[in-house]
């Protein structure tokens, strides 16, 4: 059984890092979501032994049921707010987090009756709040919720085309893989990349590396969420790897879903053989039991990675991110004087 605590720990406690690849909704520590349980009664237990219970999944669909369950108690911009500074704390105070690019799904709080103006106002207010008082820096990126098909694609374009705040910086898209092809969000991409943002699908976690390709020819992506199946394609890596394109990997993430079965056959070291850049992360840490520090650990782990190592993983996150440059050389530069 693969230790998931590695020797290097306390380095990794310390080490400032960056964090490209986590959900604002799957951030929400059970603290928050016990807050918000008891604020909107219903099939989230508020209460913490039901709440772990709760968030035991038995496959991927059943991950995004619970999902969405969580994402049902965010009703008001108050909530909005409150989450959104709530994880930047916890990013900044507990994780050395200093830079985040965060995945939003705005559609699905407008579904709940928040205005996007109100989303958007809430969103801004927390992380200007959040990098004066904790220093961390947020950009995000807002993300097609896959299970909707294209109406809610073209609900997110709107969003991303007409009520842009300045630190938004790209389209994404989650959500199930199984039955939602990715060449129908071309035109989505295409309009996104054009207005200048960046193109930063999910990909390849629980489909084959098929849907990897369509994501990189079809969608036109910069960086490929998970990727996981990649490992199957010998071809397809060596593209990733010549064109460096990352991979936002996310180990404790692809085993909670089942798209990996357990930690030893997870293709985290077959990536880096294979020379494809690999930026570690969390993806929707509380839900899944881990946190950034952790998925360093095991990423140590599973590559038998000293000290100097770990700080490269690092900076490789800082690099291929879109933080703006004066964020990249400070982070870097911490980097550095913690290494």
């Amino acid at each position: 059984m693969l230790s998931v605590m590695s020797a290097h720990a306390g380095f990794i406690s310390r080490l400032p890092k960056a964090e490209l690849h986590v959900h604002h909704v799957g951030s929400a520590s059970p603290r928050i979501v016990a807050e918000l349980a008891e604020r909107h009664p219903g099939i989230v237990p508020s209460d913490p032994e039901r709440l772990a219970e709760f968030f035991a999944f038995r496959d991927f669909a059943h991950f995004i049921e619970v999902y969405l369950a969580v994402v049902d108690l965010i009703r008001t911009p108050e909530d909005v707010r409150l989450l959104t500074y709530e994880i930047a704390r916890e990013m900044a105070q507990v994780q050395q987090v200093r830079y985040a690019e965060l995945t939003c799904t705005p559609h699905t709080s407008v579904l709940t009756g928040i205005p996007i103006e109100a989303f958007t106002e809430a969103i801004e207010d927390a992380r200007v709040a959040a990098e004066r008082e904790f220093g961390i820096v947020l950009r995000w990126i807002y993300d097609i919720p896959g299970e909707l098909g294209v109406p809610g694609a073209d609900a997110t374009l709107g969003y991303v085309l007409d009520h842009a705040p300045d630190s938004l910086i790209a389209l994404g898209l989650g959500g199930p893989e199984i039955g939602v092809p990715r060449p129908q969000f071309k035109p989505h991409f295409d309009a996104a990349r054009a207005a200048g943002f960046h193109c930063l699908p999910h990909a390849g976690e629980t489909t084959g590396p098929q849907t990897v390709w369509d994501a990189l020819n079809v969608l036109g992506a910069e960086r490929i969420g998970h990727g996981t199946s990649s490992a199957q394609d010998p071809v397809l890596l060596e593209h990733l790897a010549n064109h460096r394109i990352p991979l936002e990997v996310c180990p404790s993430s692809n085993i909670a879903t089942r798209a990996v079965a357990t930690l030893e056959e997870h293709p985290l070291r077959a990536f880096v053989d294979a020379g494809v850049v690999v930026t570690i992360n969390s993806d929707d840490p509380p839900m899944f039991g881990t946190t950034l520090n952790r998925e360093y650990d095991i990423a140590a782990e599973l590559l038998d990675l000293d000290e100097a190592g770990i700080a490269d993983l690092a900076r490789t996150a800082v690099r291929v991110s879109y933080a703006p440059d004066d964020v990249k050389a400070r982070v870097l530069d911490e980097i550095d004087a913690a290494s």
